[in-house]
């Protein structure tokens, strides 16, 4: 298997990974986000909230893996809007790391001061309700605006390249900037983050990661002039290819 069959192989794995990771973490912390007096309730999900936020942690993971694993290929079309998608990725994973630990500190307060003599159970409450507040606004700025943009540099990348499909990379082109202009009216309050027209504005973006995904682990990249030799490692063009596309 070739380096560049490797990286697509990765790559496709850190997208879809990053994928389901999300989706489970988020389904562990129901019992919280949706329990407004949980931090003083008797019988606490602890476990669950614990198990979602190993989840979330597999999700940074993933989601700054794709990023890291496609750079050496992608900064070939264009260095400077390769390494953007490495910042924007870290950026994006960082806020998801700053919503799981807002959510395992409401479980930390309570285990430690939920039913303890002289303790103000409404000042828990509120601290919680707060704690849960940080937690969805990180979720709206990371994997609302910051995916949009993100999704947008990768996809004219891919688009530019030629590495996959165009129709494959006209999808993050769409999904890219409606998920942030989603993102931005949910900002201004048009309308609520768990919403049906905030999950429609999603379906895009997610076809285009999970397409890509498939592609890539399935075909892997297609041949396109930015590939070079890897046996020389020199930046150039791959003249076998540039000679294939013109016959």
């Amino acid at each position: 298997m070739g380096s560049y069959r490797r990286t697509a192989v990765a790559a496709g794995v850190f997208f879809v990974v990053a994928a389901v990771a999300a989706v489970i973490g988020l389904a562990f912390y129901q019992p919280l986000l949706h329990d407004a007096n949980y931090v003083v309730s008797g019988h606490g999900a602890d476990a669950s909230i614990r198990t979602g936020a190993f989840f979330e942690v597999v999700t940074v993971i993933a989601v700054i893996g794709t990023a890291v694993s496609l750079f050496p290929v992608v900064r070939r079309q264009n260095e400077t809007l390769a390494l953007g998608y490495v910042a924007g990725r870290v950026v994006e994973g960082v806020l998801i790391a700053v919503g799981i630990l807002s959510l395992l500190t409401v479980v930390t307060l309570r285990q430690t001061y939920a039913g303890a003599p002289g303790t103000d159970a409404s000042a828990l409450v509120f601290l919680q309700r707060t704690l849960v507040a940080v937690h969805d606004w990180t979720f709206l700025f990371g994997p609302n605006l910051a995916l949009g943009v993100n999704t947008s540099m990768l996809a004219y990348l891919m688009y530019r390249s030629g590495l996959v499909p165009r129709l494959i990379a006209m999808f993050g082109l769409v999904g890219g900037p409606l998920i942030f202009l989603s993102g931005t009216a949910e900002l201004y309050g048009l309308y609520t983050q768990v919403s049906t027209v905030g999950a429609l504005t999603a379906v895009p973006v997610f076809v285009w990661e999970m397409s890509l995904a498939g592609w890539m682990l399935i075909k892997g990249f297609k041949s396109a002039p930015i590939l070079i030799d890897d046996r020389t490692g020199n930046f150039g063009i791959n003249r076998a290819a540039v000679s294939g596309a013109g016959q």
